[in-house]
């Protein structure tokens, strides 16, 4: 398996991912933030074909560059089956496998950061039929998790990311925990500067992942919530390509 972790400070602070497999020369990039041009030339430099550009939802901190990335390549772009946009794109739903290869990406619907929030359970089938690593998005993060109501009520968003905790905290110890953000994100609270962890270490040492009730879990979550992002209904009307259908409209 082939993975690049991109950390990025500006124009916000999250993570971004090439991985794939080299044998076959597929590859994937999940929630890019860089212009195309980034993550193209960085698969061609690794021999990779992009064959998905997958968002894990619908962002509200930054304008994702995931449907240009993946019409400059050719790439398929990827969303949950439940977002509503006003652009054609692949809709997955729970347990679909996105096969790159020998490199199987397994989708899990993980709501409560955003209600179509998905995660990306990765197998790397030439080293093990098990699972090697999560792409969590913004579901969970190390040392905390997603905050719940920049697209939701904040208790219903809560109570949905409870269950998707207990979901992610039932994957073995060994998996590797690739959120999309850490420290100085307005996406979580008390974020760690460590962009990458494992489910055990998440489990015993992070904040909310260790509640296991859920009246508890959503207390916590409905307290400190950070500032909401700049334009955050913008950027999310923008990422579902609503607002160049506004603009069209008044521009005609």
């Amino acid at each position: 398996m082939i993975l690049r972790q991109y950390l990025h400070v500006q124009p916000v602070v999250a993570a971004s991912y090439l991985f794939g497999c080299g044998g076959k020369q597929a590859g994937a990039v999940v929630d890019p933030v860089e212009p195309p041009e980034f993550y193209i030339d960085a698969a061609e430099a690794l021999g990779l074909r992009l064959h998905y550009v997958i968002d894990t939802h619908v962002h509200a901190d930054h304008f994702s560059t995931g449907r240009a990335l993946a019409e400059a390549s050719g790439a398929t772009y990827v969303l949950h089956a439940s977002v509503d946009a006003a652009f054609p794109f692949r809709a997955v739903h729970e347990a679909e496998r996105l096969e790159l290869g020998n490199v199987i990406a397994q989708v899990m619907h993980v709501p409560g950061h955003t209600p179509e929030h998905l995660a990306l359970l990765v197998t790397d089938r030439t080293r093990s039929p098990e699972p090697w690593m999560v792409f969590t998005g913004h579901t969970l993060m190390v040392g905390d998790m997603g905050r719940t109501e920049l697209a939701s009520a904040p208790e219903e968003g809560a109570r949905a990311l409870f269950a998707s905790a207990r979901r992610l905290a039932a994957l073995p110890d060994y998996v590797e925990v690739l959120p999309g953000a850490f420290s100085g994100s307005v996406c979580g609270r008390g974020l760690s500067g460590k962009a990458s962890s494992t489910i055990g270490f998440e489990r015993r040492f992070n904040r909310a992942f260790t509640i296991d009730d859920r009246e508890r879990f959503v207390v916590r979550m409905l307290q400190d919530i950070p500032p909401r992002p700049p334009d955050a209904e913008r950027m999310r009307s923008t990422n579902l390509g609503r607002m160049v259908e506004v603009e069209s409209a008044v521009a005609r």
